[in-house]
């Protein structure tokens, strides 16, 4: 035979008996008196017995009560105890974080990130899903990834953009190239030599393309490749230079490439962070996020 109660009818009946007083109990539980009094009804219904006695002046144990009273205290213990236990559990995770990446973050940027936090969090795993801004962004909207580390917001409303950086475009030219001895680049500069860049389905592309019309500038390309990373490639051989994201290009120094700012315009690309809204991240990927953030600001 079970009996029906739940583990906050066992804690209106221990702050009644500590408190010896429903009012008094009534506040700290934040429930209204006949709420407190229907809860230790309901218990005394399941035990089958009375187990407070009640006056106009004080509260009182009944004998069945005083047998109860140590076992109550013993069982909330033990749930609270076993609460605690399972949120260290939560903060150690062992579980994986799935994230929706542009590939050129993906790969300069977040291994630094998961290396730092996987000395803290050493069993967390994580699923990287490099995408391009426009499929990043569906992987989010359907639940694929936790959250995506993109350069477009949406007109989703189910999603939120929150801006991170600004990544400006730059010019990535071999060392021996005319153009490497400029402190500074206009775009002007770039139009006599052969150009590397993106195809149009990309994200970068379309954002660079759309920030030099305004401004009367147009780009005339002579390579065009789907992935940045081949750009690299081909200005590395000596076929061309490329205008890319600060964050496409090597890390430091480069035995071949060097980059170049350019103005006039100057123009660049919002990195941010794109979430479902109104839903709570696991534990394990809002501390990578947190992290993430706090890395990223840091610089």
């Amino acid at each position: 035979m079970s009996i029906n109660y739940e583990s906050l009818d066992l804690r209106a009946f221990l702050t009644v008996v500590e408190l010896e007083s429903f009012h008094r109990a009534a506040a700290a539980l934040n429930m209204s008196q006949p709420a407190l009094s229907r809860r230790i009804q309901k218990l005394e219904g399941s035990i089958g017995a009375a187990l407070l006695e009640r006056t106009t002046r004080r509260v009182a144990l009944t004998a069945v009560g005083r047998e109860l009273l140590p076992l109550v205290r013993r069982m909330l213990d033990e749930f609270d105890s076993s609460l605690f236990a399972m949120r260290e559990l939560g903060q150690r995770q062992t579980g994986q974080v799935t994230i929706a990446c542009l590939p050129t973050a993906a790969f300069y940027f977040l291994p630094r990130v998961i290396a730092r936090f996987n000395e803290q969090y050493p069993n967390v795993r994580f699923s990287i899903l490099d995408l391009s801004a426009n499929d990043g962004l569906q992987s989010v909207a359907r639940g694929e990834a936790e959250f995506g580390i993109n350069l477009l917001g949406s007109a989703d409303p189910e999603l939120t953009f929150d801006a991170l950086i600004e990544d400006p475009f730059v010019l990535a030219c071999r060392r021996d190239h005319p153009l490497a001895a400029r402190d500074i680049v206009a775009w002007a500069d770039i139009e006599p030599y052969h150009l590397v860049t993106v195809s149009r389905a990309s994200g970068n592309r379309t954002l660079l393309e759309a920030a030099l019309v305004r401004s009367r500038v147009s780009l005339r390309w002579f390579y065009e490749v789907t992935h940045l990373s081949t750009s690299l490639g081909l200005v590395e051989a000596g076929l061309g230079i490329s205008v890319l994201p600060q964050l496409a290009t090597p890390q430091g120094e480069h035995p071949i490439i060097v980059t170049k700012p350019i103005e006039n315009p100057q123009v660049s690309r919002t990195i941010g962070v794109v979430r479902r809204r109104e839903r709570q991240l696991s534990p394990a990927a809002q501390r990578f996020l947190d992290m993430l953030m706090t890395t990223w600001s840091e610089g």
